[in-house]
């Protein structure tokens, strides 16, 4: 992954935390899955375990504006997929 394609995942992922509506929903948790969601490599274990932990927040994520592009990218779907975790339908 880029550079400067990780400063601009993890800026988002920082405000979305400053942001989440329910005190468990903390965007920054999905960090380990910032080279599946934005490059092509596929989701790690690490990944895997914090998105099915955050899979109660993933429509939150889903609506946030600064968010929105990663959950609904097709790289997003397709880590959602590997991970069997749902596609959330918001």
């Amino acid at each position: 992954m880029k550079p400067a394609a990780q400063v601009v995942f993890a800026v988002v992922l920082v405000l979305a935390a400053a942001g989440a509506e329910a005190a468990t929903c903390d965007a920054t948790q999905l960090a380990p899955c910032a080279g599946a969601i934005i490059g092509n490599a596929a989701p790690t274990a690490a990944c895997c375990s914090r998105m099915k932990e955050q899979q109660p927040c993933l429509c939150t994520y889903a609506r946030d504006p600064n968010l929105q592009r990663y959950v609904n990218s097709p790289n997003g779907k397709k880590t959602l997929a590997a991970c069997r975790v749902p596609v959330p339908s918001c």
